[in-house]
């Protein structure tokens, strides 16, 4: 019986980031997130999310792996990936974990493409995709400056677009709708809670009247063991994954 790559990127994650730290600093690292995402959000845009060893390991052993899942999830309730896009661009790809789960569910070949601002993201991003068997590039840069597919395409921006200052979502929103009439699918992910997200109604009213649509997930938790230790120990409770999403499928015109 083949084993679940995401299973095996998981321990590679933990033999990795736990072999220079303890578990005792990468909890309170993954207690300094959290409470970065709730209490301080307005800090994300300047990078405060990697800030620090601790913050950092927590955030690609813990959140990355989180991030995964519930991407897989969406793209599976949404039929993303049957057919999927030959393409992917990821904007603000983080870790990679996000792009990753959408691209292994895409039947057929798929090349990823994934940009961010981070320089620590984007070479963790690309040990990722190794780890992962994703066939991808991974580079640092502006979202601005990144071209967007047209027919054939996908775009996925996961956990990013609150990050971003208002002028640049408002570029952001045009240039995807333009990307949609041109034929590319966008899927956008982002917290469950609205007062995360106060821009989320205006894109939610774009993307249905360009044939898209808005929900809202709960999945299942089923952690690995490392992760739910973590979870436990550092005060969160990730019985259910939640998020939020809009999804643009592809013009079939």
């Amino acid at each position: 019986m083949s084993v679940d790559p995401f299973v095996r990127w998981v321990d590679a994650l933990e033999a990795r980031h736990l072999a220079d730290l303890t578990f005792p600093e990468v909890r309170r690292g993954l207690q300094a997130l959290s409470s970065l995402y709730v209490e301080r959000r307005g800090r994300l845009g300047t990078g405060a999310a990697l800030e620090g060893a601790g913050k950092r390991a927590a955030f690609a052993l813990f959140y990355a792996p989180i991030h995964f899942l519930v991407t897989r999830e969406i793209v599976r309730a949404l039929g993303a990936g049957r057919p999927g896009p030959r393409a992917i661009v990821d904007l603000g790809c983080g870790t990679g974990a996000s792009g990753a789960a959408w691209a292994l569910e895409v039947r057929g070949r798929c090349h990823l493409h994934a940009v961010d601002r981070s320089g620590w993201a984007v070479e963790e991003a690309r040990r990722n995709y190794d780890l992962l068997g994703v066939d991808a590039r991974a580079a640092r840069g502006a979202l601005d400056d990144v071209p967007l597919p047209g027919r054939g395409g996908g775009i996925l921006l996961a956990w990013t677009v609150n990050e971003i200052e208002a002028a640049g979502r408002a570029r952001l929103l045009d240039r995807l709708l333009e990307a949609g009439r041109r034929g590319a699918a966008a899927l956008v992910i982002e917290p469950i809670a609205r007062r995360a997200v106060p821009w989320f109604e205006t894109w939610r009213g774009a993307f249905e009247a360009a044939g898209g649509r808005a929900d809202a997930w709960r999945f299942p938790a089923a952690l690995p063991d490392r992760l739910r230790l973590l979870d436990r120990a550092a005060g969160l409770d990730h019985r259910e994954l939640t998020a939020r999403s809009l999804w643009l499928p592809r013009s079939r015109r």
